[in-house]
Protein backbone atom coordinates (compact mmCIF):
# COMPACT_ATOMS: atom_id res chain seq x y z
CA UNK A 1 0.00 0.00 0.00
CA UNK A 2 1.31 3.20 -0.89
CA UNK A 3 1.61 6.35 1.41
CA UNK A 4 -1.12 8.08 -0.39
CA UNK A 5 -3.15 5.62 0.30
CA UNK A 6 -2.53 4.89 3.83
CA UNK A 7 -2.87 8.72 4.38
CA UNK A 8 -6.34 8.61 2.48
CA UNK A 9 -7.63 5.34 4.67
CA UNK A 10 -6.40 7.11 7.53
CA UNK A 11 -7.97 10.43 7.79
CA UNK A 12 -11.20 9.41 5.94
CA UNK A 13 -10.16 11.44 2.69
CA UNK A 14 -11.13 9.96 -0.01
CA UNK A 15 -8.83 8.88 -3.47
CA UNK A 16 -9.56 10.82 -6.73
CA UNK A 17 -10.11 7.00 -7.78
CA UNK A 18 -12.96 6.33 -5.14
CA UNK A 19 -14.26 10.06 -5.97
CA UNK A 20 -14.28 8.74 -9.91
CA UNK A 21 -15.86 5.83 -9.16
CA UNK A 22 -18.86 7.10 -6.74
CA UNK A 23 -19.62 9.60 -10.43
CA UNK A 24 -19.53 6.48 -12.28
CA UNK A 25 -21.65 4.53 -10.51
CA UNK A 26 -24.58 7.48 -10.39
CA UNK A 27 -24.08 7.63 -14.38
CA UNK A 28 -24.31 3.81 -15.01
CA UNK A 29 -21.18 3.33 -16.44
CA UNK A 30 -20.01 0.93 -13.98
CA UNK A 31 -21.77 -2.16 -14.03
CA UNK A 32 -19.67 -4.54 -11.94
CA UNK A 33 -20.13 -2.54 -9.06
CA UNK A 34 -23.50 -3.33 -9.09
CA UNK A 35 -23.63 -6.77 -8.11
CA UNK A 36 -23.79 -6.56 -4.32
CA UNK A 37 -26.58 -5.07 -4.47
CA UNK A 38 -28.73 -4.89 -7.42
CA UNK A 39 -32.26 -3.92 -6.46
CA UNK A 40 -31.05 -0.72 -4.76
CA UNK A 41 -27.86 0.34 -7.54
CA UNK A 42 -30.03 -0.84 -10.71
CA UNK A 43 -31.62 2.24 -10.01
CA UNK A 44 -28.92 3.96 -12.13
CA UNK A 45 -30.15 7.58 -12.14
CA UNK A 46 -32.42 7.81 -8.68
CA UNK A 47 -35.81 7.90 -10.99
CA UNK A 48 -36.76 3.79 -11.67
CA UNK A 49 -37.18 2.02 -14.72
CA UNK A 50 -37.41 -1.51 -13.75
CA UNK A 51 -40.79 -1.34 -12.70
CA UNK A 52 -44.14 -0.34 -14.64
CA UNK A 53 -45.38 3.29 -14.23
CA UNK A 54 -48.55 3.07 -13.87
CA UNK A 55 -51.33 0.76 -12.19
CA UNK A 56 -54.69 -0.02 -12.87
CA UNK A 57 -55.92 2.88 -10.69
CA UNK A 58 -54.49 5.71 -12.21
CA UNK A 59 -56.71 6.01 -14.66
CA UNK A 60 -56.33 7.82 -18.14
CA UNK A 61 -53.63 9.84 -17.46
CA UNK A 62 -54.49 12.22 -19.90
CA UNK A 63 -52.55 15.19 -18.16
CA UNK A 64 -49.24 13.05 -18.79
CA UNK A 65 -50.04 12.29 -22.16
CA UNK A 66 -50.46 16.61 -22.42
CA UNK A 67 -47.25 16.64 -20.75
CA UNK A 68 -45.22 14.55 -22.87
CA UNK A 69 -46.52 15.92 -26.09
CA UNK A 70 -43.65 18.37 -25.87
CA UNK A 71 -40.71 15.98 -25.45
CA UNK A 72 -36.95 16.51 -25.52
CA UNK A 73 -34.87 14.02 -27.26
CA UNK A 74 -31.19 13.76 -27.75
CA UNK A 75 -28.97 14.19 -31.05
CA UNK A 76 -31.32 17.13 -32.56
CA UNK A 77 -29.79 19.61 -34.43
CA UNK A 78 -30.70 23.26 -33.85
CA UNK A 79 -30.46 23.49 -37.18
CA UNK A 80 -34.05 22.62 -38.26
CA UNK A 81 -34.08 20.09 -41.16
CA UNK A 82 -37.61 18.36 -41.46
CA UNK A 83 -40.20 20.00 -40.44
CA UNK A 84 -41.45 17.14 -38.75
CA UNK A 85 -39.31 18.37 -35.73
CA UNK A 86 -41.59 21.02 -35.65
CA UNK A 87 -44.48 19.09 -35.95
CA UNK A 88 -43.81 16.61 -33.20
CA UNK A 89 -42.49 20.01 -31.14
CA UNK A 90 -39.28 18.60 -30.07
CA UNK A 91 -36.76 20.14 -28.29
CA UNK A 92 -33.28 19.67 -27.62
CA UNK A 93 -31.74 18.05 -24.49
CA UNK A 94 -29.59 20.32 -22.57
CA UNK A 95 -26.20 18.34 -22.28
CA UNK A 96 -25.00 18.84 -18.71
CA UNK A 97 -22.09 17.96 -16.40
CA UNK A 98 -22.74 17.38 -12.66
CA UNK A 99 -20.42 19.24 -9.81
CA UNK A 100 -20.61 18.35 -6.09
CA UNK A 101 -18.27 18.84 -3.01
CA UNK A 102 -18.27 15.81 -0.40
CA UNK A 103 -17.87 18.22 2.82
CA UNK A 104 -19.40 15.90 5.41
CA UNK A 105 -20.69 12.37 5.73
CA UNK A 106 -19.80 9.20 4.10
CA UNK A 107 -18.73 8.32 0.37
CA UNK A 108 -22.73 7.07 0.32
CA UNK A 109 -24.12 10.21 1.36
CA UNK A 110 -22.02 11.94 -1.24
CA UNK A 111 -23.55 9.48 -4.12
CA UNK A 112 -26.82 9.96 -2.91
CA UNK A 113 -26.41 13.45 -3.14
CA UNK A 114 -25.06 13.46 -6.58
CA UNK A 115 -27.72 10.73 -7.56
CA UNK A 116 -30.59 13.06 -6.63
CA UNK A 117 -29.02 16.10 -9.12
CA UNK A 118 -28.57 13.78 -11.70
CA UNK A 119 -32.17 12.43 -11.35
CA UNK A 120 -33.44 16.59 -10.92
CA UNK A 121 -31.95 17.09 -14.42
CA UNK A 122 -32.82 14.56 -16.31
CA UNK A 123 -36.54 15.76 -14.76
CA UNK A 124 -36.01 19.35 -16.38
CA UNK A 125 -34.87 17.92 -19.15
CA UNK A 126 -31.15 17.62 -19.75
CA UNK A 127 -28.70 14.27 -20.64
CA UNK A 128 -26.32 14.16 -18.14
CA UNK A 129 -22.70 13.46 -19.46
CA UNK A 130 -20.20 13.38 -16.69
CA UNK A 131 -19.48 14.66 -13.37
CA UNK A 132 -16.83 15.55 -10.93
CA UNK A 133 -16.97 15.68 -6.87
CA UNK A 134 -14.67 17.00 -5.47
CA UNK A 135 -13.98 16.53 -1.16
CA UNK A 136 -13.33 19.66 0.67
CA UNK A 137 -13.72 21.03 4.06
CA UNK A 138 -15.96 24.24 2.71
CA UNK A 139 -16.75 25.63 -0.51
CA UNK A 140 -13.53 27.64 -2.09
CA UNK A 141 -15.04 31.27 -1.47
CA UNK A 142 -14.41 32.31 -4.71
CA UNK A 143 -15.35 29.79 -7.06
CA UNK A 144 -17.03 27.15 -4.78
CA UNK A 145 -14.92 24.66 -6.36
CA UNK A 146 -11.24 24.29 -5.73
CA UNK A 147 -9.13 26.30 -9.00
CA UNK A 148 -7.53 23.05 -9.71
CA UNK A 149 -10.83 21.17 -9.97
CA UNK A 150 -12.62 24.10 -11.89
CA UNK A 151 -10.11 23.99 -14.08
CA UNK A 152 -10.16 20.21 -14.64
CA UNK A 153 -14.14 20.70 -14.66
CA UNK A 154 -13.58 23.29 -17.67
CA UNK A 155 -11.79 20.45 -19.45
CA UNK A 156 -14.66 17.99 -18.48
CA UNK A 157 -16.95 20.51 -20.49
CA UNK A 158 -14.89 21.06 -23.90
CA UNK A 159 -14.40 17.38 -24.14
CA UNK A 160 -17.92 16.03 -23.64
CA UNK A 161 -18.90 19.46 -25.69
CA UNK A 162 -21.48 20.39 -22.39
CA UNK A 163 -23.19 23.26 -22.76
CA UNK A 164 -24.21 23.44 -18.92
CA UNK A 165 -22.84 22.97 -15.58
CA UNK A 166 -25.41 21.80 -12.91
CA UNK A 167 -23.48 22.38 -8.90
CA UNK A 168 -24.89 20.52 -6.23
CA UNK A 169 -25.17 23.40 -3.90
CA UNK A 170 -26.71 26.69 -4.25
CA UNK A 171 -23.94 29.80 -5.27
CA UNK A 172 -23.49 32.79 -3.82
CA UNK A 173 -24.00 35.11 -7.43
CA UNK A 174 -20.06 36.04 -7.09
CA UNK A 175 -18.96 32.00 -6.97
CA UNK A 176 -21.07 31.71 -10.17
CA UNK A 177 -19.87 34.37 -12.00
CA UNK A 178 -16.27 33.39 -11.31
CA UNK A 179 -16.81 29.83 -12.33
CA UNK A 180 -18.56 30.59 -15.66
CA UNK A 181 -15.64 32.20 -16.21
CA UNK A 182 -13.91 29.44 -16.17
CA UNK A 183 -15.96 27.03 -17.71
CA UNK A 184 -17.25 29.15 -20.35
CA UNK A 185 -20.41 27.65 -20.25
CA UNK A 186 -23.73 28.33 -18.10
CA UNK A 187 -23.58 27.53 -14.53
CA UNK A 188 -26.53 26.77 -12.62
CA UNK A 189 -27.19 25.69 -9.02
CA UNK A 190 -29.53 23.41 -7.39
CA UNK A 191 -31.77 25.60 -6.50
CA UNK A 192 -32.32 27.33 -9.80
CA UNK A 193 -32.77 23.59 -11.19
CA UNK A 194 -35.49 22.52 -9.27
CA UNK A 195 -37.42 26.07 -9.39
CA UNK A 196 -37.23 25.65 -13.37
CA UNK A 197 -38.44 21.87 -12.85
CA UNK A 198 -41.30 23.89 -10.56
CA UNK A 199 -41.77 26.19 -13.63
CA UNK A 200 -42.40 23.18 -15.75
CA UNK A 201 -45.07 21.41 -13.59
CA UNK A 202 -46.86 23.84 -12.46
CA UNK A 203 -50.88 23.71 -13.71
CA UNK A 204 -53.17 25.71 -11.10
CA UNK A 205 -53.22 29.54 -11.57
CA UNK A 206 -52.33 29.96 -7.76
CA UNK A 207 -49.25 27.26 -8.65
CA UNK A 208 -47.73 28.94 -11.34
CA UNK A 209 -47.94 32.08 -9.17
CA UNK A 210 -46.38 31.03 -6.35
CA UNK A 211 -43.57 29.31 -8.36
CA UNK A 212 -43.07 32.81 -10.12
CA UNK A 213 -42.75 34.68 -6.79
CA UNK A 214 -40.38 32.02 -5.75
CA UNK A 215 -38.27 32.44 -8.92
CA UNK A 216 -38.11 36.29 -8.90
CA UNK A 217 -37.05 36.28 -5.20
CA UNK A 218 -33.70 34.02 -6.23
CA UNK A 219 -33.83 35.92 -9.34
CA UNK A 220 -33.41 39.53 -7.28
CA UNK A 221 -29.99 39.13 -5.69
CA UNK A 222 -28.40 37.74 -8.96
CA UNK A 223 -29.15 40.49 -11.32
CA UNK A 224 -26.24 41.47 -13.66
CA UNK A 225 -26.02 44.02 -16.43
CA UNK A 226 -25.10 44.15 -20.00
CA UNK A 227 -24.36 46.08 -22.62
CA UNK A 228 -23.60 49.42 -23.26
CA UNK A 229 -26.97 50.57 -22.17
CA UNK A 230 -25.10 50.85 -18.15
CA UNK A 231 -23.04 53.57 -17.37
CA UNK A 232 -20.78 53.10 -14.46
CA UNK A 233 -21.16 55.73 -11.49
CA UNK A 234 -18.21 57.77 -11.45
CA UNK A 235 -15.97 57.95 -9.22
CA UNK A 236 -13.21 60.74 -7.17
CA UNK A 237 -13.07 63.92 -8.73
CA UNK A 238 -16.08 63.14 -11.34
CA UNK A 239 -18.51 62.51 -9.09
CA UNK A 240 -18.16 66.00 -8.08
CA UNK A 241 -19.04 67.54 -11.27
CA UNK A 242 -15.16 67.38 -13.01
CA UNK A 243 -14.77 65.17 -16.43
CA UNK A 244 -16.22 65.42 -19.24
CA UNK A 245 -18.01 62.77 -20.41
CA UNK A 246 -18.35 61.14 -16.93
CA UNK A 247 -21.14 62.25 -15.58
CA UNK A 248 -24.23 60.30 -16.40
CA UNK A 249 -27.57 58.34 -15.19
CA UNK A 250 -24.95 55.94 -13.40
CA UNK A 251 -26.40 52.06 -13.35
CA UNK A 252 -29.83 53.05 -13.97
CA UNK A 253 -30.81 50.12 -16.14
CA UNK A 254 -30.35 47.46 -13.19
CA UNK A 255 -32.22 49.80 -10.43
CA UNK A 256 -35.02 49.71 -12.73
CA UNK A 257 -35.28 45.99 -12.87
CA UNK A 258 -34.86 45.51 -9.30
CA UNK A 259 -37.80 47.94 -8.80
CA UNK A 260 -39.84 45.89 -11.51
CA UNK A 261 -38.92 43.10 -9.58
CA UNK A 262 -40.01 44.27 -6.56
CA UNK A 263 -43.42 45.52 -7.71
CA UNK A 264 -43.99 42.09 -9.28
CA UNK A 265 -43.71 40.25 -6.20
CA UNK A 266 -45.56 42.54 -4.58
CA UNK A 267 -47.96 41.88 -6.72
CA UNK A 268 -47.57 38.07 -6.25
CA UNK A 269 -48.22 38.16 -3.03
CA UNK A 270 -50.84 40.19 -3.47
CA UNK A 271 -52.66 37.50 -6.06
CA UNK A 272 -51.39 34.54 -3.63
CA UNK A 273 -53.05 35.96 -0.58
CA UNK A 274 -56.76 36.64 -2.48
CA UNK A 275 -56.72 33.19 -3.50
CA UNK A 276 -56.07 31.91 -0.07
CA UNK A 277 -59.85 32.74 1.67
CA UNK A 278 -61.47 29.88 -1.65
CA UNK A 279 -59.10 27.36 0.49
CA UNK A 280 -59.96 28.49 3.56
CA UNK A 281 -63.51 28.37 3.12
CA UNK A 282 -62.61 24.90 2.01
CA UNK A 283 -61.21 24.01 5.27
CA UNK A 284 -63.38 25.91 7.69
CA UNK A 285 -66.59 24.32 6.09
CA UNK A 286 -64.40 20.59 7.09
CA UNK A 287 -63.81 22.08 10.24
CA UNK A 288 -67.05 23.00 11.15
CA UNK A 289 -68.76 19.38 10.09
CA UNK A 290 -65.59 17.97 12.19
CA UNK A 291 -64.44 16.22 8.71
CA UNK A 292 -61.39 14.31 9.90
CA UNK A 293 -58.49 15.15 7.65
CA UNK A 294 -55.46 13.13 6.16
CA UNK A 295 -52.34 14.64 4.35
CA UNK A 296 -50.37 13.08 2.43
CA UNK A 297 -46.47 14.10 2.35
CA UNK A 298 -43.27 12.62 1.74
CA UNK A 299 -40.27 13.06 -0.45
CA UNK A 300 -40.25 13.93 -4.13
CA UNK A 301 -40.71 10.43 -6.12
CA UNK A 302 -41.92 8.47 -2.96
CA UNK A 303 -45.56 7.24 -4.64
CA UNK A 304 -47.83 9.97 -3.13
CA UNK A 305 -49.90 10.36 -6.11
CA UNK A 306 -49.93 6.71 -6.78
CA UNK A 307 -50.61 5.92 -3.28
CA UNK A 308 -53.91 8.46 -3.40
CA UNK A 309 -55.23 6.81 -6.50
CA UNK A 310 -55.07 3.54 -4.70
CA UNK A 311 -56.48 4.96 -1.96
CA UNK A 312 -59.68 7.11 -3.76
CA UNK A 313 -59.49 6.52 -7.32
CA UNK A 314 -58.43 10.42 -7.70
CA UNK A 315 -56.96 9.60 -10.53
CA UNK A 316 -54.25 12.18 -10.34
CA UNK A 317 -50.71 12.35 -12.71
CA UNK A 318 -48.54 9.62 -11.62
CA UNK A 319 -44.88 10.27 -13.30
CA UNK A 320 -41.59 8.62 -12.89
CA UNK A 321 -40.08 11.92 -12.07
CA UNK A 322 -39.29 14.52 -9.56
CA UNK A 323 -42.07 17.06 -8.58
CA UNK A 324 -44.32 15.24 -11.18
CA UNK A 325 -47.14 17.17 -9.27
CA UNK A 326 -47.31 20.34 -7.50
CA UNK A 327 -51.11 21.39 -6.85
CA UNK A 328 -52.96 19.80 -3.47
CA UNK A 329 -55.63 17.14 -4.48
CA UNK A 330 -58.39 16.89 -2.02
CA UNK A 331 -60.64 13.67 -2.21
CA UNK A 332 -63.09 12.26 0.46
CA UNK A 333 -62.01 8.59 1.51
CA UNK A 334 -63.66 6.68 4.10
CA UNK A 335 -62.20 4.23 7.09
CA UNK A 336 -63.34 0.20 6.49
CA UNK A 337 -66.18 0.95 9.13
CA UNK A 338 -68.30 4.08 7.11
CA UNK A 339 -66.46 6.91 8.69
CA UNK A 340 -65.40 9.98 6.19
CA UNK A 341 -62.49 11.74 6.39
CA UNK A 342 -60.61 13.92 3.55
CA UNK A 343 -57.51 12.39 1.89
CA UNK A 344 -54.79 15.36 0.42
CA UNK A 345 -51.95 14.75 -1.29
CA UNK A 346 -49.10 17.92 -1.59
CA UNK A 347 -46.14 19.47 -3.09
CA UNK A 348 -43.13 16.79 -2.79
CA UNK A 349 -39.61 17.57 -0.26
CA UNK A 350 -36.28 17.05 -1.24
CA UNK A 351 -33.09 18.02 0.69
CA UNK A 352 -32.44 21.46 1.07
CA UNK A 353 -35.66 22.25 -0.43
CA UNK A 354 -34.98 26.41 -1.44
CA UNK A 355 -36.62 28.32 1.37
CA UNK A 356 -37.87 30.37 -1.36
CA UNK A 357 -40.25 27.55 -2.49
CA UNK A 358 -41.26 27.23 1.09
CA UNK A 359 -42.06 30.55 1.39
CA UNK A 360 -43.98 30.92 -1.75
CA UNK A 361 -45.84 27.39 -1.28
CA UNK A 362 -46.89 27.89 3.06
CA UNK A 363 -50.76 28.50 1.99
CA UNK A 364 -50.48 25.23 0.31
CA UNK A 365 -48.24 23.54 2.60
CA UNK A 366 -51.04 24.55 5.64
CA UNK A 367 -52.72 21.53 4.42
CA UNK A 368 -50.41 19.43 6.35
CA UNK A 369 -50.70 21.72 9.32
CA UNK A 370 -54.41 22.01 9.93
CA UNK A 371 -54.91 18.51 9.15
CA UNK A 372 -55.24 16.07 12.11
CA UNK A 373 -52.85 12.68 10.56
CA UNK A 374 -50.21 12.48 8.59
CA UNK A 375 -49.18 9.42 5.88
CA UNK A 376 -45.64 9.89 5.65
CA UNK A 377 -44.91 8.38 2.17
CA UNK A 378 -41.14 6.94 2.32
CA UNK A 379 -39.64 5.40 -0.44
CA UNK A 380 -38.31 2.02 0.73
CA UNK A 381 -36.54 1.56 -1.94
CA UNK A 382 -34.24 4.52 -2.04
CA UNK A 383 -30.77 3.66 -0.95
CA UNK A 384 -31.01 6.31 1.89
CA UNK A 385 -34.95 6.03 3.31
CA UNK A 386 -33.74 7.30 6.47
CA UNK A 387 -32.58 10.46 4.94
CA UNK A 388 -35.40 11.26 3.36
CA UNK A 389 -37.36 11.17 6.27
CA UNK A 390 -35.23 13.51 8.03
CA UNK A 391 -35.68 16.35 4.71
CA UNK A 392 -39.42 15.67 5.06
CA UNK A 393 -39.36 16.09 8.61
CA UNK A 394 -36.91 19.47 8.69
CA UNK A 395 -40.02 21.07 6.16
CA UNK A 396 -42.92 19.72 8.20
CA UNK A 397 -41.64 21.51 11.24
CA UNK A 398 -41.09 24.83 8.94
CA UNK A 399 -44.95 24.58 9.04
CA UNK A 400 -45.68 23.93 12.78
CA UNK A 401 -46.77 20.37 11.70
CA UNK A 402 -44.08 18.43 13.66
CA UNK A 403 -46.92 17.72 16.62
CA UNK A 404 -49.47 15.59 14.15
CA UNK A 405 -49.78 12.52 14.58
CA UNK A 406 -47.87 10.27 11.84
CA UNK A 407 -48.37 7.31 10.35
CA UNK A 408 -45.03 6.13 7.75
CA UNK A 409 -45.82 4.19 4.62
CA UNK A 410 -43.23 2.26 3.64
CA UNK A 411 -43.75 2.36 -0.22
CA UNK A 412 -42.30 0.30 -3.23
CA UNK A 413 -42.50 -2.70 -0.92
CA UNK A 414 -42.24 -4.58 -3.75
CA UNK A 415 -38.92 -3.16 -5.06
CA UNK A 416 -37.37 -3.13 -1.64
CA UNK A 417 -34.38 -4.75 0.06
CA UNK A 418 -36.38 -6.61 3.16
CA UNK A 419 -33.40 -5.61 5.36
CA UNK A 420 -34.03 -1.60 4.98
CA UNK A 421 -37.78 -2.42 5.67
CA UNK A 422 -37.10 -3.95 8.89
CA UNK A 423 -34.40 -1.20 9.50
CA UNK A 424 -36.54 1.17 9.13
CA UNK A 425 -39.34 -0.38 10.54
CA UNK A 426 -37.14 -0.54 13.78
CA UNK A 427 -36.18 2.97 14.07
CA UNK A 428 -39.79 4.68 13.30
CA UNK A 429 -42.97 3.42 15.04
CA UNK A 430 -46.51 3.80 13.62
CA UNK A 431 -45.23 2.23 10.12
CA UNK A 432 -47.06 0.27 7.43
CA UNK A 433 -45.37 -1.57 4.44
CA UNK A 434 -47.27 -1.15 1.42
CA UNK A 435 -46.77 -1.07 -2.22
CA UNK A 436 -48.99 1.56 -4.50
CA UNK A 437 -48.66 -0.24 -7.71
CA UNK A 438 -49.65 -4.02 -6.54
CA UNK A 439 -52.21 -2.84 -3.73
CA UNK A 440 -49.76 -4.68 -0.97
CA UNK A 441 -50.20 -3.14 3.02
CA UNK A 442 -53.30 -1.26 1.69
CA UNK A 443 -56.01 -2.20 3.46
CA UNK A 444 -53.78 -2.27 6.85
CA UNK A 445 -52.76 1.30 5.96
CA UNK A 446 -56.70 2.16 5.75
CA UNK A 447 -57.53 0.41 9.05
CA UNK A 448 -54.33 2.77 10.40
CA UNK A 449 -55.76 5.48 9.23
CA UNK A 450 -59.10 4.47 10.85
CA UNK A 451 -57.50 3.68 14.16
CA UNK A 452 -55.79 7.54 14.25
CA UNK A 453 -58.21 9.61 12.99
CA UNK A 454 -60.09 11.93 15.81
CA UNK A 455 -63.12 9.43 16.23
CA UNK A 456 -66.83 10.17 17.25
CA UNK A 457 -67.18 9.93 20.80
CA UNK A 458 -70.22 10.86 22.40
CA UNK A 459 -73.01 8.02 22.33
CA UNK A 460 -76.83 9.06 21.78
CA UNK A 461 -79.85 7.37 21.36
CA UNK A 462 -81.95 8.88 19.29
CA UNK A 463 -85.50 8.74 18.16
CA UNK A 464 -85.84 10.72 14.54
CA UNK A 465 -89.48 11.29 13.00
CA UNK A 466 -90.44 10.07 9.93
CA UNK A 467 -90.67 14.21 8.56
CA UNK A 468 -86.95 14.86 9.58
CA UNK A 469 -85.76 12.21 7.50
CA UNK A 470 -83.13 14.89 6.43
CA UNK A 471 -81.23 14.53 9.71
CA UNK A 472 -80.89 10.85 9.19
CA UNK A 473 -79.34 11.29 5.95
CA UNK A 474 -76.84 13.58 7.33
CA UNK A 475 -75.96 11.03 10.46
CA UNK A 476 -74.75 8.59 7.44
CA UNK A 477 -72.63 11.07 6.21
CA UNK A 478 -69.06 11.95 7.85
CA UNK A 479 -71.09 12.76 11.65
CA UNK A 480 -70.98 10.01 13.17
CA UNK A 481 -70.50 6.47 13.23
CA UNK A 482 -74.26 4.50 12.87
CA UNK A 483 -74.12 1.42 15.52
CA UNK A 484 -77.60 0.60 15.42
CA UNK A 485 -80.58 1.46 13.39
CA UNK A 486 -84.54 0.36 14.06
CA UNK A 487 -87.70 1.29 11.84
CA UNK A 488 -90.37 1.87 15.10
CA UNK A 489 -94.18 2.90 14.83
CA UNK A 490 -92.79 6.98 15.82
CA UNK A 491 -89.76 7.35 13.65
CA UNK A 492 -86.20 5.84 12.95
CA UNK A 493 -84.39 4.72 16.23
CA UNK A 494 -80.49 5.62 15.61
CA UNK A 495 -77.78 4.60 18.53
CA UNK A 496 -74.78 6.29 16.88
CA UNK A 497 -71.45 7.98 18.19
CA UNK A 498 -71.52 11.70 17.40
CA UNK A 499 -69.02 14.44 17.72
CA UNK A 500 -69.34 16.71 20.89
CA UNK A 501 -70.24 19.97 18.53
CA UNK A 502 -72.96 17.09 16.60
CA UNK A 503 -74.59 15.80 19.80
CA UNK A 504 -75.44 19.23 21.71
CA UNK A 505 -77.58 19.71 17.96
CA UNK A 506 -79.33 16.56 17.94
CA UNK A 507 -79.96 17.03 22.02
CA UNK A 508 -83.94 17.08 20.83
CA UNK A 509 -83.69 13.64 19.45
CA UNK A 510 -81.88 12.02 22.32
CA UNK A 511 -84.29 9.54 24.76
CA UNK A 512 -84.31 9.38 28.15
CA UNK A 513 -83.61 6.44 29.96
CA UNK A 514 -87.23 5.34 30.68
CA UNK A 515 -87.91 6.61 27.45
CA UNK A 516 -85.67 4.24 26.08
CA UNK A 517 -86.36 1.17 28.09
CA UNK A 518 -89.89 1.27 27.23
CA UNK A 519 -89.00 1.52 23.49
CA UNK A 520 -86.33 -1.10 23.67
CA UNK A 521 -89.12 -3.58 22.75
CA UNK A 522 -90.59 -2.53 19.59
CA UNK A 523 -86.39 -1.70 18.94
CA UNK A 524 -85.86 -5.60 19.41
CA UNK A 525 -89.16 -6.43 17.30
CA UNK A 526 -87.75 -4.26 14.43
CA UNK A 527 -84.24 -5.59 14.26
CA UNK A 528 -85.78 -9.28 14.38
CA UNK A 529 -88.10 -8.55 11.66
CA UNK A 530 -84.98 -6.57 9.30
CA UNK A 531 -83.05 -9.48 9.84
CA UNK A 532 -85.55 -11.95 9.04
CA UNK A 533 -86.49 -10.16 5.84
CA UNK A 534 -82.91 -10.26 5.34
CA UNK A 535 -82.91 -13.90 5.28
CA UNK A 536 -85.60 -14.69 3.25
CA UNK A 537 -83.99 -12.09 0.50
Amino acid sequence: MSNHDSLSKTTNVPSDELLRETVDRVLGRSPQNFQESSVLDERARELSSNQPEHSSFDGDQEELEERRALRRVAGLSTELEDVTEVEYRQLRLERVVLAGLWTEGTVTDAENSLRELAALAETAGSEVLDGIVQRRMKPDPGTFLGSGKALELRDIVQSTGADTVIVDSELAPSQRRALEDIVKVKVIDRTALILDIFAQHAKSREGKAQVELAQLEYMLPRLRGWGASLSRQAGGRAAGGEGIGSRGPGETKIEMDRRRLRARMAKLRREIAAMEPARETKRLNRRRNRVPSVAIVGYTNAGKSSLLNRLTDAGVLVENALFATLDPTVRKAETPDGVGYTLSDTVGFVRSLPTQLVEAFRSTLEEVAESDVIVHVVDASHPDPEGQIKAVREVMAEVDAQDIPEIIALNKADAADPFVIERVRQRESNTVVVSARTGEGIEELKQLIADTIPRPSIELNMLIPYAHGEIVSRLHEWDAEILQTAFVSDGTFVRALVREEVASELQEYNLEEDLLEVLQPEIEAAQQAGAAETHRA
